[in-house]
């Protein structure tokens, strides 16, 4: 087994920015977030707080992005926290005080990066630090990302691999332990003879995070994901998306029963095909992205058991979206039922038993028990049932519920609400 894989040998748990601050998040929330996680849910595993886009972007304020803007840069072309949002990182410090304190919670902290390298560092020719070269001979000027303007591409040289060496070593001396490149899953550069194009750039971070002197956790995005290409990622990350940006409508978590269904199987240990982040709670603070700006998760009650345990069987990863000072009752008992979390983090062979109109099922192997998954993905409620094909008797907890339903023998029934989901351990 690859050394990196030892780093993650369950999904990730953890807190991201975007979904509620965007590309505008401060140091303050930051820290704020990682009180939370460190009071309310570090006892149930959680333990990443991850800074998404456009930490280096001083005029950030919403999930848009201005273009061609001046970002915060070192004199290597390596993109700096811009200070008036991060205040700790004056005087060339980087994110080392703000890691230091969220270790000190005992947590871990998680950067989002761009792959490539700035366009203003090719514009100034920065030198790439340690190396006799400049970024404006590494730039491959025609890899470009379609919906953010920082960064061009590299092209497959030692220079290139230099420069991540330089970025990469320096994340690690600020004490970063996770992190998520954009644009590098699925890129939006594409060439006739290869549509994924970045497979020599998730490469090279692999190389340099292996040779930096920290375990740092890599996860790569945006999805889809290229199912064919299952092995390479396999081989050089610990997770992956496998769908673009995910929200709070029904249609794209309807979506997520195909994806999942697609990377069935591929779930091993230290590496974990990624639904996306967690848009439950007070999300969308400085945008309207999919719905109204400010809101609580537009997910009905039925959608978010429907979410929670979709990603929780198939040991998604899960990134929280929402604020966490902000959660209502309701969000912070998803988030806190130690049964659901033991079967996120601790099963095995998830499938896809059966899918028959709206009704879905998916299975699960636990520690000397079975977890059952019934969705329910028609607009009407209906029962859905599982038959043993052992004929065997069985135990029923409903883990949503934290309620002991006695013994079933043959088949399992329940009736589920429109777009909900049932969730049982079988003992």
């Amino acid at each position: 087994m690859e050394k990196f894989k030892t780093w993650a040998t369950k999904p990730p748990l953890g807190w991201n920015s975007w979904d509620c601050f965007g590309a505008a998040v401060t140091e303050q929330q930051i820290r704020e977030n990682a009180d939370y996680m460190a009071k309310y849910l570090k006892p149930y595993g959680w333990e990443y707080v991850v800074c998404d886009i456009q930490w280096y972007e001083p005029k950030a304020y919403s999930n848009d992005y201005n273009n061609f803007t001046e970002l915060e840069m070192d004199e290597y072309g390596r993109l700096m926290p811009a200070v008036n949002r991060f205040p700790s990182a004056a005087d060339g410090r980087g994110f080392t005080t703000l890691a230091e304190y969220i270790h000190s919670l005992g947590l871990k902290f998680g950067i989002h990066i761009m792959r490539g390298v700035p366009r203003q560092a090719v514009a100034q020719n920065c030198p790439i630090y340690g190396s006799d070269s400049t970024c404006r001979d590494i730039a491959h000027h025609f890899s470009v990302c379609s919906w953010n303007t920082d960064m061009y591409g590299v092209k497959n040289s030692d220079e290139a691999q230099e420069y991540y060496n330089s970025i990469i070593n320096m994340y690690a001396s600020w004490g970063v332990d996770f992190i998520k490149c954009d644009d590098i899953c699925v890129t939006e550069f594409r060439r006739w003879d290869n549509p994924y194009s970045a497979d020599y750039e998730i490469e090279m971070l692999r190389k340099a995070i292996d040779n930096c002197g920290r375990e740092i956790v890599l996860s790569l995005s945006p999805g889809p994901a290229l199912r064919d290409k299952a092995d390479h990622l396999c081989a050089n990350a610990n997770m992956w998306r496998l769908t673009g940006d995910f929200w709070d409508v029904w249609d794209k978590l309807y979506d997520m029963f195909d994806k999942c269904k697609q990377w069935e199987g591929v779930t091993d240990t230290g590496n974990f095909p990624d639904c996306d982040m967690l848009p439950i709670g007070r999300i969308a603070k400085n945008s309207t992205y999919y719905g109204a700006n400010n809101r609580m998760s537009q997910f009905t009650k039925p959608e978010h058991y429907t979410l929670m345990t979709l990603w929780g069987i198939f040991r998604s990863p899960l990134m929280i979206g929402g604020n966490l000072p902000e959660n209502d009752e309701f969000t912070f008992s998803l988030l806190t039922n130690s049964e659901y979390m033991k079967m996120n983090q601790n099963s095995t062979n998830a499938r896809e038993l059966c899918r028959e109109g709206d009704k879905v099922i998916w299975v699960s192997d636990g520690d000397g028990c079975k977890y059952a998954a019934l969705f329910n993905t028609g607009d009407t409620e209906q029962e859905v049932a599982l038959t043993f094909d052992e004929k065997g008797e069985y135990s029923v907890l409903d883990i949503w519920q934290n309620e002991e339903l006695g013994t079933v023998k043959n088949t399992l029934k329940a009736s589920v609400a429109p777009h909900g989901a049932r969730l049982f351990k079988l003992v």
